[in-house]
């Protein structure tokens, strides 16, 4: 039901910066919870960061606190992710993925809640 599509990666060089997007087509954007994954071959899907919707609190992963920011535009149906300060260690594929539901805050950063996914876009951070 829910559409999810993201833009915005690309190679960066070490310390610099990038904008991920991830438009919805949900016609209650609002009260969704939003959130980006991010992904490496071999590994797990990681949390990185997610908005709980109307209650417009965020959440991020120890790895990203402090460099990266969430943020969503309701009006535009649109999610974001402002990445600063990138390293190395920050190259994967980042998801956007939604939540139709409200999430218990010891549950958001879990990849099993969310309903919707987007395609992925790739951030490569070069040294």
């Amino acid at each position: 039901q829910v559409q999810l599509v993201e833009s915005g990666g690309g190679l960066v060089q070490a310390g610099g910066s990038l904008r991920l997007s991830c438009a919805a087509s949900g016609r209650t954007f609002i009260s969704y919870t939003m959130a980006w994954f991010r992904q490496v071959p071999g590994k797990e899907r990681e949390f990185v960061a997610a908005s709980s919707g109307r209650s417009s609190s965020v959440y991020y992963s120890d790895s990203v606190k402090g460099r990266f920011s969430i943020s969503r535009d309701n009006a535009k149906n649109t999610v974001y992710l402002q990445m600063n300060s990138l390293k190395p260690e920050d190259t994967a594929v980042y998801y956007c993925a939604a939540l139709e539901r409200g999430a218990a805050i010891a549950t958001i950063k879990s990849r099993f809640q969310y309903d919707y996914w987007g395609q992925g876009t790739q951030v490569t951070v070069s040294s």
